[in-house]
């Protein structure tokens, strides 16, 4: 006997504007016989605004509760029903709760789906005017001083494009950690309020932009990084130690002759540090 069951959809919801949503979505908010939603007032708003009566049952489905909420709600998957996943803006899963009732779905073999719409990550690198062809999806960086410099440490000889998200208060710490690690004059592109009425797009070195926003900025940020530079050709640890010690000779401190030499071959600074040690050792 083949055992039916229902089909987990994780529906992404507009990032901004309600008029963004799709015909799709509003029928799949209309039918869902189980809804979990991030925020269930949030989901209420979204329906008026489309004009959608929801028939099926909502339960709240957030960071809070959402690995204690998964088994319900495989359970009723596996009782027949769908279960449609929304949050309040973007895709579930993707630096919003869903991750973890889709392992939990796949693990009992249940169909998941997606209702593709708005994403934060795509529209900001499409606007931002950096490189599309290869990019990497960074999330929230870390909000501990020494945890986000290690983070952007890491990622310091990252070569493609970085995107973030970032809260507002956090935004300027963040600009200034990642100029620190990444060099001030990385392009970058500071996307505020993506497509709302007060949506900017602020591009400019990271430099720049944490002057920028060292004023204070409101609004959703999401953070679109350059990759690191092609290298300049130094590649062996004595080469290196030796461009610091040339800089060195001609007057610059060795902390600056580092981060400079490390910029210049999009190596991490610790590479270049650790080969000066290895030089004078």
């Amino acid at each position: 006997m083949i055992r039916v069951t229902g089909t987990l959809l994780l529906a992404a919801a507009p990032i901004g504007r309600a008029e963004d949503a799709s015909e799709r979505l509003r029928a799949a908010l209309a039918d869902a016989p189980v809804i979990a939603a991030e925020d269930t007032r949030r989901l209420r708003r979204l329906a008026g605004d489309l004009g959608v009566r929801t028939a099926g049952r909502v339960v709240s489905y957030n960071d809070l509760n959402e690995r204690a909420r998964a088994e319900g709600l495989v359970e009723e998957l596996l009782a027949g029903r769908d279960v449609l996943v929304i949050t309040d803006a973007g895709m579930p899963g993707v630096s919003d709760p869903g991750y973890r009732l889709v392992r939990a779905a796949v693990a009992a073999g249940v169909p998941v789906s997606a209702l593709p719409g708005p994403s934060a990550v795509t529209t900001a690198l499409a606007v931002s005017g950096l490189p599309t062809d290869r990019f990497c999806f960074e999330g929230f960086p870390p909000r501990k001083p020494g945890e986000r410099a290690r983070r952007f440490g890491a990622l310091a000889g990252e070569p493609r494009t970085m995107v973030f998200f970032e809260s507002p208060r956090r935004l300027a710490d963040t600009l200034g950690a990642m100029a620190g690690a990444f060099g001030a004059d990385r392009p970058a592109a500071v996307c505020r309020e993506l497509t709302k009425t007060y949506e900017e797009i602020r591009r400019g070195t990271l430099g720049e932009l944490a002057g920028w926003a060292a004023d204070g900025v409101l609004g959703e940020i999401t953070l679109v990084v350059g990759g690191a530079p092609e290298p300049s050709g130094l590649r062996e640890p004595a080469e290196l130690a030796a461009a610091v010690a040339a800089r060195e000779e001609a007057g610059t401190p060795r902390k600056q002759a580092i981060a400079e030499v490390a910029k210049e071959n999009g190596a991490p600074k610790r590479v270049v540090y650790d080969a000066v040690v290895k030089s004078r050792t």
